[in-house]
């Protein structure tokens, strides 16, 4: 049996990076882990190839050579996935993953569907397809044991085409946010693999040669905190062995700033970056989203914490709840710089399909359409309270304020402020080369030279550990910049 993989194109969106890839010479960001970790889940016997779309051009040698193949991604990438399912048009066609699980029902020409967690549903279709009786859907509520997870098949993409490598340890998430699908596909349980299981996987990456960043991809990392430290612990040991291989990074909640033991161990196991979901500063909006883990901290002593033990914060944001007044936007704003979180995602409230949100709106008959899946991309798929034109203005003026030159830039100064870097990694060629090219790209040709060439001097003689984070940020501005322009 000839398997073809194929991950759809990733639209040009905040978190593409896109525009800065070839500064470290990179295709793509972050490969398909779900296909991978499938590939490991399928007969050993079966031959397999991967076409990621973002890295390579989908042929049509790889079609003709395919049994069957196996299509999975996310709401953000269903056009790309209309696209393929239409060139591959007389093959079976299997599709999974998030995409597929909230809304198979969108997609024609899709032979068979293997929704929710392929640990479950993937053995079901396999064993009807020996037996010759081969069902359209595949599903189940039920949550497996991730201990029994396989390592993903690093054989099937090249190490070179990507900038940072994705593993998963936990599934899950305690909180309750009303906007959010996460709970809606993998529970409120968070369920976790075993600290040697996941030293297992690091040791398949290493193995394989690849050095440089990883990006555990778990919704909420700390969801079950005894056993992320126990875990911590144990990788510590691991990095200490390899000599601090890799860097990390990955996304939390808020509350990771009131836990000093989990910090110290993240810092010392050499995380580098955490993205944590800020939202608003508006009580009133945290409590309407439910979001009451972050009603009433001090998220700027919180960031400043996390910065102090080596981890730049990354943030998102979200304007357009019931209870934002016209003044969010001017609120957001001050907030946002005064956080210093440069990295700031700013969306509009979208509405996930079977999400809490979804399923209210569409009660009060508020609902729109489907959403795209990027809530980056100013597209409003339900009524609002506020009148829509001065939601998608302030909307616009808020991205395009935070990422003006002078205000990115500002961020930058007040998170190195709070910055002491941590890191144990030495600098690759590839950030090297970043560096090369940032001196002409953005020191000599961009608008934005004053600036840069003034961070790097200030970082140079104040702050000289921090300089490739100054460096880094500089770089990924340019992207952020012209995001926010389309907007």
């Amino acid at each position: 049996m000839n398997i073809l993989f194929i991950y759809p194109k990733y639209p040009d969106t905040f978190w593409s990076f896109s525009n800065v890839l070839k500064f470290v010479r990179k295709k793509a960001a972050f490969p398909p882990l779900g296909l991978l970790t499938i590939s490991s889940m399928l007969p050993k016997e079966w031959s397999k190839k991967l076409v990621d779309i973002n890295v390579n051009e989908l042929k049509n040698e790889d079609i003709n050579w395919a049994d069957m193949i196996f299509i999975s991604g996310m709401i953000v990438q269903k056009d790309s996935i209309r696209d393929i399912i239409k060139k591959c048009n007389g093959k079976k066609i299997v599709g999974g993953g998030p995409v597929f699980t909230t809304g198979h029902e969108k997609f024609e020409g899709v032979d068979h569907f293997i929704l929710n967690e392929a640990e479950i549903t993937l053995p079901l279709f396999l064993k009807d397809l020996e037996e010759g009786k081969l069902k359209k859907i595949y599903t189940s509520e039920e949550k497996p044991d991730v201990t029994k997870t396989p390592i993903p098949d690093w054989n099937l993409i090249d190490f070179k085409d990507y900038s940072t490598m994705a593993i998963q340890y936990s599934r899950g998430c305690p909180f309750n946010c009303e906007f959010c699908d996460i709970i809606i596909m993998n529970g409120r349980v968070p369920r976790t693999k075993t600290p040697e299981q996941l030293m297992n996987e690091l040791d398949s990456l290493k193995d394989a040669g690849y050095k440089g960043s990883i990006f555990i991809v778990d919704d909420n990392f700390i969801g079950n905190k005894k056993n992320v430290k126990e875990m911590l612990r144990r990788l510590i040991k691991w990095q200490k062995k390899n000599k601090h291989n890799f860097k990390f990074l990955t996304e939390a909640s808020v509350n990771l700033a009131d836990d000093e033991e989990l910090l110290s161990l993240m810092s010392v196991a050499n995380f580098d970056k955490v993205f944590l979901g800020f939202e608003t500063p508006s009580n009133e909006s945290l409590k309407e989203c439910k979001k009451l883990q972050n009603v009433n901290k001090d998220l700027v002593a919180g960031v400043r914490k996390i910065n102090q033990y080596g981890m730049q914060v990354m943030g998102g944001f979200i304007v357009g709840f019931d209870n934002d007044g016209e003044d969010i936007f001017d609120i957001q704003i001050k907030f946002i710089q005064e956080i210093g979180v440069v990295t700031a995602m700013v969306g509009v409230l979208t509405a996930l399909p079977q999400t809490r949100l979804w399923y209210r709106l569409k009660a009060e008959e508020r609902l729109l359409k489907d959403s795209t899946g990027g809530n980056t991309d100013g597209d409003l798929n339900f009524i609002p309270k506020m009148n829509k034109k001065k939601l998608m203005d302030g909307y616009s003026r808020l991205v395009n304020t935070i990422y003006s030159r002078k205000n990115y830039y500002e961020r930058i100064d007040t998170f190195l402020k709070n910055y002491t870097p941590t890191s144990k990694s030495k600098a690759s060629m590839d950030e090297f080369h970043a560096f090369i090219s940032s001196l002409w790209r953005i020191g000599i040709i961009s608008k934005a030279r004053f600036y840069y060439w003034r961070l790097i001097l200030k970082t140079s003689i104040f702050k000289i550990r921090s300089l490739p984070t100054a460096i880094e940020l500089a770089i990924i501005g340019m992207h952020f910049e012209k995001v926010s322009r389309k907007i």
